[in-house]
């Protein structure tokens, strides 16, 4: 028994039934994996220029930038903290520095994310 595929279309009821052979499918395939290699490698390269900003602020490595980032959630939430709610996550210096940096950076570009 030959495998078949469906393909459901949006607002169709019922799936489009391919065979595994089908150079439909292989098509459709191929669409699918290069759109995923797209998303995953523009997510990457966000992820890496964003994150960057936290690295170039002194007191700040790997192990901090992933306590903050844990902490506030991402690196938005590391900059809309206060100072006493960095305080409370890494030391007083280290918080002074990450609080300036962030906020120089806002005014800088308008929040857009560097890179």
């Amino acid at each position: 028994a030959k495998r078949l595929e469906e393909v459901w279309l949006s607002g169709d009821p019922f799936p489009v039934i391919l065979p595994r052979s089908s150079q439909a499918l292989f098509l459709l395939l191929r669409i699918r994996d290069e759109a995923h290699r797209f998303a995953i490698t523009y997510h990457r390269k966000r992820r890496e220029s964003l994150t960057s900003r936290l690295d170039g602020i002194p007191g700040v490595g790997p192990a901090r930038r992933r306590k903050l980032l844990r902490e506030f959630g991402s690196l938005q939430g590391v900059g809309s903290a206060s100072l006493e709610q960095l305080r409370a996550v890494v030391p007083d210096a280290v918080a002074e520095a990450v609080f300036q940096s962030l906020r120089d950076t806002e005014h800088d570009d308008g929040d857009q994310p560097r890179g």
